[in-house]
């Protein structure tokens, strides 16, 4: 290739792309295991299904929508990787017209493959993604997953798999690809690479930090061409992909001639910005190594702002960006977990009270679900707190229920369930607040809106507050007649803010958003699964809302849709076989006075008969129930989720928040175990 001079002043998203085409930096980290340019070959990497294509003109690898059928995926997956250190996949690819680029990790004794970053956004040029790859002792592969759209022009495009040692985050400016850091693009003041790239316009930066690579890189910023107040200049860093605690460090060194400002944040997906460390002197005489904590909970990015006054205003360079899993200062780390505010109430009342014994107004309960009763949202037959139990009832009382001491200064997540029967009216029926270390309420942050089905119901409330702080729940009822039962169960306190979400589990299904990849067996089968929200619409069967939310979506059989002893299967796609034993742990409803048969299957293949793992009959309770079903399989296999109808139309069951994991299962005295033979009074024949 051709090597060409640029000019410093050339926009970071052009000199990237001429760098990455003409190959003017050849400074190449090592490489590791996976890594591919797919220059001369695909480097172990095979096409386990669809059609990923070696291009002849380009060294790429690419799929295109005309090579695919019923916008069936394209899977190439990676040799075996052993690497025990964390390490960080670099992924230069483009999406052309409609389509996504999905990429796993299959680890080796896992029937689930784990997603560890998507993407869809179409582009004109080539994109860059990194990704961390976490310690581990296990050997697993890479899957990159192409999925463009039906019709003609659609294509995903994959240039470069690079993976190095260390963390996304890090980066010394060395590679062509700047590990992935980003401009925020601005007319006049922007980052750009420095040291044996160009000559720099000002005569007094520095070489490149490192003693020994004089000749190296940095990014820095000059005010050379700001002409407004206030003009910023972004360096992003790529968004991290797994929970990251420890030292960042990095090295800068700062001209303030006429005024810049400087400073670090972060800044997560929502979008919001949190200041963690600003310069304390103006200018620095050479480079000076910083070091900050971080903690990131949630997917965050890191960035490097500097805001100009003037064309006078200075410069700043960075270099050598670093990162340590440990703490730079073990006084700023946190010394709490704020799962010590978590309960679900199987036990005891964790670490919640009430303020005089003499008013208790809450009452942990167990309660036998049946065909008129709701059991607890956990399992459907443990404990929850009750308020406004006919034990306490009079004219008029306050219940409040304390949760212990948190730390202020940090952002909390608080989740938990409730649900009413029999308010006249929700007004203070629960209202929930935020109480300082003296018990004074700061702030009142939810109440009941209005009164809600008997159905297990999720809020999730994100509040902060600078002092030592805890909830407080509270249930008011100033006139008898008009006040019933509330209850909470599974109160659950995570750092952050609720919004922020940190993807769910591989082999976790809730029905949110579709169904998961399961498949509806036409074989055989004289109806489909449906999936639906709200109540059913037969009386007197089916749940009132779905396990996960209360007003989210499940999956169910409608009774009135097909006869007596005609069935619907469920199936999950081809799972991998793993020597260790599995869990699937699931929630089931079966509700209804001719309520049929509900069964998990294990299907190893075909022309083999399906064996059965679990099986309830006739009518359970009016509550969601938990499953836990333990089964071993070394080889390919599907679960199957079998329901058959029972003798009336009042025979709706359904099923939901579906979880595989590595066995056994826990706690398995929380369910009944299938005995063999009925203990209810529906039969239902196969």
């Amino acid at each position: 290739m051709s090597s060409v001079t640029l000019s410093v002043h050339v926009p970071p998203p052009l000199l990237l792309l001429l760098l990455l085409l003409c190959g003017l930096i050849v400074a190449q980290p090592q490489l590791l295991p996976g890594s591919c340019n797919f220059e001369l070959g695909t480097c172990g990497y095979t096409s386990d299904s669809g059609s990923w294509s070696m291009n002849e003109e380009g060294h790429l690898i690419t799929v295109d929508s005309t090579f695919l059928s019923d916008e069936e995926p394209a899977v190439l997956v990676s040799p075996v990787l052993e690497q025990h250190d964390w390490s960080c996949l670099r992924l230069v690819y483009q999406i052309t017209g409609q389509g996504s680029l999905h990429l796993h990790l299959r680890p080796d004794s896992d029937n689930f493959d784990h997603q560890l970053w998507t993407a869809n956004t179409a582009s004109d040029s080539w994109l860059i993604a990194s990704v961390d790859l976490r310690n581990t002792t296990a050997p697993y592969q890479v899957l990159l997953e192409g999925r463009p759209e039906c019709g003609s022009g659609n294509s995903v495009a994959i240039f470069e798999i690079h993976i190095v040692p260390g963390y996304c985050i890090e980066c010394n400016f060395e590679e062509h690809h700047l590990c992935g850091y980003g401009n925020s693009w601005n007319p006049n003041v922007n980052w750009y690479v420095g040291g044996s790239v160009a000559t720099e316009p000002v005569s007094n930066l520095l070489d490149d930090d490192t003693s020994n690579n004089q000749r190296g890189h940095y990014m820095y910023v000059d005010s050379v061409y700001a002409k407004h107040f206030q003009e910023v200049a972004k360096l992003t860093s790529p968004m991290t992909t797994v929970p990251m605690a420890g030292c960042l460090s990095f090295y800068y060194q700062r001209d303030q001639e006429r005024g810049n400002l400087f400073s670090v944040f972060t800044r997560d997906q929502l979008g919001h910005y949190e200041e963690i460390w600003r310069p304390e002197v103006y200018s620095t005489a050479g480079w000076r190594l910083v070091s900050v904590d971080i903690k990131a909970l949630h997917p965050l990015e890191v960035v490097f702002e500097v805001a100009f006054n003037s064309a006078r205003g200075g410069y700043v360079a960075v270099d050598d960006i670093s990162f340590s899993p440990e703490f730079c200062h073990t006084d700023t780390e946190p010394t709490f977990d704020p799962s010590i505010a978590n309960c679900d109430f199987e036990n005891s009342l964790c670490l919640y009270y009430q303020e005089r014994a003499e008013s208790k107004v809450w009452s942990r309960v167990s309660v036998k679900a049946n065909t008129y009763r709701i059991g607890d949202h956990t399992t459907g037959a443990g404990r929850f707190l009750l308020a406004n139990t006919p034990f306490t009832s009079r004219p008029g009382y306050m219940g409040r229920l304390h949760g212990p001491l948190l730390p202020g200064n940090h952002k909390y997540c608080l989740r938990f369930y409730y649900m009413l029967n029999g308010f006249g009216k929700a007004d203070n029926s629960l209202v929930l607040y935020i109480f300082d270390e003296n018990n004074v309420a700061q702030e009142k942050v939810w109440s009941v809106a209005d009164t809600s089905r008997a159905v297990w119901t999720l809020v999730e409330v994100t509040y902060m507050k600078p002092m030592l702080s805890k909830v407080v729940f509270a249930s008011i009822c100033t006139n008898f007649w008009e006040c019933g039962l509330v209850a909470i169960d599974d109160i659950t306190v995570n750092m952050g803010d609720c919004r922020v979400t940190a993807g769910s589990l591989p082999g976790q299904c809730n029905f949110e958003d579709g169904v998961c990849g399961y498949i509806q067996d036409s074989a055989g089968d004289k109806a489909d699964w449906l999936r639906v929200r709200g109540q059913t619409p037969t009386s007197y069967t089916g749940p009132r809302g779905d396990h996960t939310t209360g007003v989210g979506h499940y999956m169910y059989i409608e009774a009135s849709l097909m006869r007596p002893g005609h069935r619907a299967r469920l199936l999950t796609s081809d799972l991998r076989g793993s020597s260790l034993p599995q869990c699937v742990t699931f929630y089931f409803h079966m509700y209804g006075s001719g309520t049929g048969l509900l069964s998990v299957l294990l299907r190893r293949g075909s022309g083999r008969q399906d064996t059965l793992l679990w099986r309830r009959r006739g009518e359970q309770t009016i509550s969601w129930m938990r499953a836990m079903v333990d089964y071993r399989c070394d080889d390919r296999h599907q679960i199957i989720f079998e329901a058959i109808r029972g003798p009336s139309l009042r025979s709706d069951i359904a099923i939901d928040d579906i979880l595989f994991k590595r066995g056994p299962c826990e706690d398995p005295d929380d369910i009944i175990a299938y005995s063999g033979f009925s203990e209810y009074f529906n039969e239902i024949e196969n």
